[in-house]
């Protein structure tokens, strides 16, 4: 099933240099991966936020406020890192005035509820191949 969704930007307040740990944006981008539509919708219940991913960005809105972003995190440099467990540096951009003080907690409750994400994905079963004999003429 593929959904379409529209956010809307308000004026930048702020923009900031950061840094992902490996783990997480690794996870973020094995999970975006194997979404059908390029884009993964990430429930973070916790703090009552959507964050919305496809290849260029992250974005965070408030579930009940509706189309507004709050945060996007833009311009990742994974080629940056010299070894796949290390940070990917990236541009934090807070679109409201308490943004720096909503990120303080959304990076860590980000990577729980991509875990979330990954436990609720179905588990590859086991497959055994069966020999056909052929049926007697």
């Amino acid at each position: 099933m593929i959904v379409e969704e529209t956010f809307y930007r308000r004026a930048e307040v702020s923009r900031e240099a950061r840094t992902l740990p490996a783990d997480v944006y690794n996870r973020a981008h094995v999970l975006r991966a194997r979404g059908a539509g390029g884009s993964l919708f990430v429930p973070i219940r916790s703090m009552q936020v959507l964050a919305v991913l496809d290849r260029e960005e992250f974005i965070f809105v408030e579930r009940e406020g509706g189309r507004m972003i709050d945060i996007a995190w833009q311009r990742f440099r994974p080629q940056a890192r010299a070894t796949l467990d290390a940070p990917v540096a990236y541009e934090a951009v807070y679109y409201t005035a308490d943004g720096a003080e909503i990120m303080r907690r959304l990076q860590g409750e980000f990577f729980k509820a991509l875990k979330e994400l990954r436990d609720r994905e179905p588990r590859p079963v086991s497959a055994r191949v069966l020999p056909l004999s052929r049926a007697p003429d």
